[in-house]
């Protein structure tokens, strides 16, 4: 349920902790230009500590490719959804989303944290770029007051649902593995502790069978200030739902208390039994248990020309 940073991150930490996801935070790279084969080794070396540990268990390795695999060092880059929405060509769109996905599962990542499908609702939101196409953020992210990013979303739930929701329907039916936790809040609870939301709508009326996952530190803030009572913030965010937390540098204490909490019955060993069973699903359905390293093969993929023509497209038809 842990999923740490990578420069936490080592084979022994691995071995350690059992940790069930590593990611790469914005700009978070090997090395300053790291080639692909760079960014094999390195999710290579955290795959070899967790299959080490006794039950074999793959880690899953996440990263954000919002335009393109944009922390890679010569990776085809495209433009923003906002862009691709003006080209008004799904088709385009479709086949941008496969290139991405080519290129960032040829440096041995599974798992992107994209496309958003928020609905914005006013223009002074700083991220109505993101808009237009992991599902995130749930839910409501982009019907914030005054547009103010990370605010309160004021709106009924019929207006929640027919809104900000819509989107969601059509990822779930086509199969979305994972659907991230929103930083906002609706009617002034936070999303991250919002069972009602995430347990109930999602994962029961939705039948969401993915894993749902919070934002970076997002637990963290569901607190006010951020991070003043941790032990409240692993309660609620676990028990709303939240099946991985990105935590992302502060895992022993997040370990702790999680530990401490099921232990004394505070959350129940079903949910916990719920997140697993969601992120061992996901796992096996990508082949994970199967072929848990890297095809070495495929690095020549990153950046190559048929990708590049496909950006070239993309800017003659949303001018």
């Amino acid at each position: 349920m842990t999923q740490i940073e990578r420069t936490v991150a080592s084979m022994d930490v691995m071995k350690q902790y059992y940790s069930g996801g590593v990611l790469s935070g914005g700009g978070s790279v090997p090395t300053p230009k790291a080639s692909p084969a760079d960014w094999v080794n390195m999710v290579n070396e955290f795959q070899k500590g967790a299959m080490s540990t006794r039950l074999q268990i793959p880690m899953i390795y996440g990263i954000d490719g919002v335009h393109g695999h944009n922390n890679v060092y010569g990776a085809t880059i495209f433009s923003h959804n906002v862009g691709l929405g003006a080209t008004r060509d799904p088709d385009l769109v479709k086949r941008i989303g496969a290139a991405t996905a080519l290129e960032i599962r040829a440096t041995d990542i599974p798992y992107t944290f994209s496309p958003c499908i928020a609905v914005c609702r006013d223009p002074k939101w700083g991220r109505c770029y993101e808009s237009y196409t992991c599902a995130k953020h749930f839910v409501g992210d982009g019907g914030t007051t005054k547009g103010i990013n990370e605010n309160n979303t004021i709106i009924n739930y019929k207006g929640l649902v027919g809104i900000h929701m819509t989107p969601y329907f059509d990822a779930i039916v086509k199969g979305v593995s994972t659907v991230m936790v929103s930083y906002t809040s609706w009617n002034g609870e936070k999303m991250h502790a919002n069972s009602f939301l995430v347990s109930h709508v999602l994962k029961k009326q939705l039948r969401f069978k993915g894993f749902v996952i919070s934002d970076w530190q997002g637990i963290d803030r569901i607190t006010s200030p951020p991070d003043s009572n941790y032990y409240l913030s692993v309660m609620d965010g676990v028990g709303a739902g939240i099946d991985m937390v990105m935590v992302p540098f502060n895992y022993t204490d997040f370990i702790n208390d999680l530990t401490y909490q099921v232990k004394g019955g505070i959350i129940s060993k079903n949910r916990i039994n719920d997140a697993m069973r969601r992120i061992l699903r996901v796992k096996f359905s990508m082949g994970l248990f199967e072929h848990p390293m890297a095809d070495l093969s495929l690095e020549d993929l990153v950046g190559r020309k048929e990708h590049k023509d496909l950006v070239r497209e993309v800017v003659r038809k949303s001018l």
